[in-house]
């Protein structure tokens, strides 16, 4: 059974010291294993998403043509949907269709996941990334308007916060899907808030604190997800920032090169027990302990 993340209710007894401090970073990962490419050649990698099967999707923003898979299996690397350039954020809803920022155009879409029909569910609107729940309510980031929206299981689009977070940028739930998690790539924190029923956001606050790279005010936080047992990856300057379900910083898993800027990240393959991580042209990969939440 997941274990429940703490909600904002229970923070202060969090930060309190009233948990034992969860296990470090390096329980989780795999001796002596470490970064290695699944996939090259491409120009600005993004919106890695998952299915049940374990399957990787991504996109390349500024270069690509569409969707493109890494087979779970093979590691086999194709291009699963044509005609769809220009997509941030992605992920697969609970009705087995696409969901994605198609920021190019300004839009969020829906589309199968073989390909089809697009459906337009929200226009002019500035998306960055986004995440779908199990009840359909779809929430995504603006970071140039410091917002988060959300669209309903009915179709209403409404801005659910606004103001909060500097620049809102990468976008994940809680296993138990009650708390929103919202990275800040023009701050230091990740916030939390609460969902409620009607998919309103309330309780915000500033849940986790990022590490910045020496000499800088701002950690860069970027993509986020979820760990099956609670626990938040988050992508930034300095690597990907584990924190524990009481927001703690657990450890920072190194980016895959030096020089690489890591965008977005994602549990994949056989189980979801591998480590996906966007990286400018490439898509890296490592096995991990600890297994992804799919929704």
């Amino acid at each position: 059974m997941l274990r429940r993340l703490f909600t904002l209710a229970t923070l202060g007894l969090a930060c309190s010291g009233s948990f034992a401090q969860d296990t470090s970073l390096s329980a989780h990962l795999v001796p002596g294993k470490g970064w290695e490419p699944a996939a090259t050649g491409f120009t600005f990698t993004d919106g890695l998403c998952t299915d049940a099967a374990g399957n990787l999707y991504f996109t390349d923003v500024k270069a690509g043509e569409g969707i493109y898979k890494i087979d779970a299996e093979t590691g086999a690397v194709s291009l699963a949907v044509k005609d769809l350039p220009g997509i941030s954020g992605l992920q697969i809803g609970p009705d087995g269709r696409f969901y994605a920022c198609h920021n190019r155009e300004k839009r969020i879409i829906a589309f199968p996941i073989s390909g089809g029909d697009v459906q337009v569910l929200a226009s002019d609107v500035k998306c960055n990334d986004l995440v779908v729940t199990q009840r359909g309510f779809i929430y995504f980031t603006e970071t140039p308007t410091k917002s988060i929206h959300v669209i309903t299981p009915e179709g209403k689009h409404r801005v659910a916060a606004e103001g909060q977070v500097n620049r809102p940028n990468g976008i994940t739930v809680s296993p138990d899907e009650q708390t929103l998690v919202v990275s800040d790539h023009g701050g230091l924190h990740v916030w939390a808030f609460q969902i409620q029923p009607n998919g309103d956001l309330t309780a915000g606050a500033p849940f986790m604190t990022m590490r910045p790279a020496i000499g800088k005010e701002e950690a860069l936080g970027d993509g986020a997800t979820t760990e099956a047992e609670g626990r938040f990856f988050v992508t930034t300057e300095i690597g990907i920032q584990m924190f524990d379900p009481a927001g703690r910083l657990s450890g920072v898993i190194d980016k895959p090169t030096p020089e690489s800027k890591v965008v977005s990240v994602e549990f994949a393959g056989k189980d979801h027990h591998t480590l996906f991580v966007a990286a400018g042209d490439s898509i890296y990969r490592r096995p991990m302990q600890t297994a992804g939440y799919f929704r």
